[in-house]
């Protein structure tokens, strides 16, 4: 592996596919090209509530896409509410 770099919703399709197959998340890291770690997180993060054919936890790639698009529009500096802005701001 050379360097990061995010999974995208085509990976994590891929990664619903696998998995819903029955495969091992060994072979799915693999197959994708990311840490077994990845997938793991990755799993964990779109995980339904429910279980899937295969009776283990339901994984869902739009909803991994989705909670991971909130949590970027979450990260970055907070502004109070109760911070005015400067004259020189302003200006």
């Amino acid at each position: 592996m050379n360097g990061y770099r995010y999974m995208t919703l085509a990976d994590r399709e891929t990664l619903e596919a696998l998995y819903l197959k029955g495969e091992r998340v060994q072979d799915i890291a693999d197959s994708i090209g990311v840490h077994v770690a990845t997938v793991y997180k990755e799993l964990k993060r779109g995980e339904t509530g429910g279980l899937d054919c295969n009776m283990r936890k339901e994984y869902s790639a739009t909803l991994a896409q989705r909670r991971l698009a909130e949590n970027f529009r979450k990260r970055g500096r907070r502004t109070d509410d109760t911070e005015q802005p400067t004259e020189a701001a302003v200006l």
